[in-house]
């Protein structure tokens, strides 16, 4: 069987896009295998097919994941694998051309985000703050290392993105809810 694979990056609050991405890959006949290391994804080659992939954040539902794998199951979800907290699900779209999802409204969405808040980006904010910033101003002010306080301060402006996006992403839902 035909493989390919692919770097793409994908930030913690773009599951959709993710999802979009894997979807038109689908379309296009390769389909979504795995998803390893930093952003490298796996596929083989199939029949061109309208699939709608599916990423559900929820670290509870991991603890018991037979029952919350059957819950899928049950609505006619393929289980794919888990990846960095999140679980991948496909299912073909249906005979009259639509696409499920597996979080059918803004509310449910919201819960997943506030999911995502919890398990990633609160452990992110503490690394933030913990070690980041501290190493930060003690390389920029006390021992004026002006290339490792370079280097940390680049670091902590992609931090300072990725929570913003993120926080952007969660008002989003919240307030359409």
């Amino acid at each position: 069987m035909e493989t390919k694979k692919q770097f793409k990056w994908f930030t913690i609050f773009e599951y959709e896009k993710e999802q979009d991405y894997l979807r038109d890959m689908h379309k296009q006949g390769w389909k979504f295998v795995k998803v390893k290391g930093l952003g490298m994804y796996y596929f083989e080659k199939c029949v061109p097919q309208d699939v709608v992939y599916q990423l559900d954040y929820n670290k509870d539902g991991l603890s018991h994941k037979d029952e919350y794998l059957k819950m899928f199951d049950d609505c006619g979800w393929e289980y794919i694998q888990d990846y960095a907290g999140y679980s991948y699900f496909r299912k073909p779209v249906s005979e009259s051309g639509e696409a499920e999802e597996i979080f059918c409204d803004e509310e449910s969405r919201l819960q997943m985000m506030q999911r995502v808040l919890k398990g990633r980006m609160l452990p992110l904010l503490v690394i933030f703050f913990a070690t980041l910033l501290p190493q930060f101003l003690i390389n920029l002010l006390s021992t004026h290392n002006y290339f490792v306080a370079s280097f940390i301060g680049g670091v902590l402006a992609m931090y300072i993105v990725i929570f913003a996006m993120f926080f952007l992403k969660y008002n989003q839902y919240k307030n359409n809810k």
